[in-house]
């Protein structure tokens, strides 16, 4: 079910669909064909995969991650597949801004309370986003449960609101995706 690396924790493909519809989230926050998409916190890029998918040949997935073997792993999936619109590199989200004003969305996977500066991490998204542009951010919720972080560092549906809307973002919208996860979108 889970495997540690020294650099965190990878679930199995099967055990997310459990947990929540990867589609189903990539559908609600708007993804398209010929969109330009942001991977931030990717880990071995099971949503800059899908994404990939979704924005086809006319679109883009950028992603980062801090763990090098990770991103190897989604440079292999991506090549192996023939993936040629998507782009991973090794890096801390605090130092990345892909581009300016060309991010058609900006997702992060239940990563934003890794980070060591959120806040900056946010505002970087704002960079990258165009202006009618969208911030998602899929997160555990806070509370008990037999796996994933120790609720003590999880952020709240209302703390990543706040932390969103901090940052420069429109009135945030807080949707629940399931028995363990939330997602907040807000508008650049």
């Amino acid at each position: 079910m889970f495997s540690i690396s020294m650099h965190g924790f990878f679930v199995e493909e099967n055990v997310r669909r459990q947990w929540f519809n990867p589609e189903g989230i990539l559908k609600a926050i708007g993804l398209r064909e010929g969109m330009v998409f942001a991977d931030i916190g990717c880990g071995d890029g099971f949503f800059s995969i899908l994404a990939a998918k979704v924005v086809g040949d006319k679109g883009k997935v950028y992603a980062v991650d801090v763990n090098p073997d990770s991103v190897r792993s989604l440079r292999e999936k991506a090549s192996e597949i023939g993936f040629d619109n998507l782009s991973a590199k090794v890096g801390r989200a605090e130092d990345t801004v892909f581009c300016e004003g060309c991010a058609d969305i900006v997702f992060y996977s239940i990563v934003l309370h890794d980070f060591g500066d959120p806040l900056k991490v946010l505002q970087n998204a704002k960079c990258m986003l165009k202006s009618s542009g969208v911030l998602a951010n899929l997160d555990w919720k806070k509370e008990e449960m037999p796996f994933g972080p120790p609720v003590n560092i999880r952020f709240s549906e209302q703390k990543a609101k706040s932390l969103i809307e901090k940052s420069g973002f429109g009135t945030a919208n807080i949707m629940d995706v399931g028995k363990y996860h939330y997602l907040v979108l807000a508008v650049a």
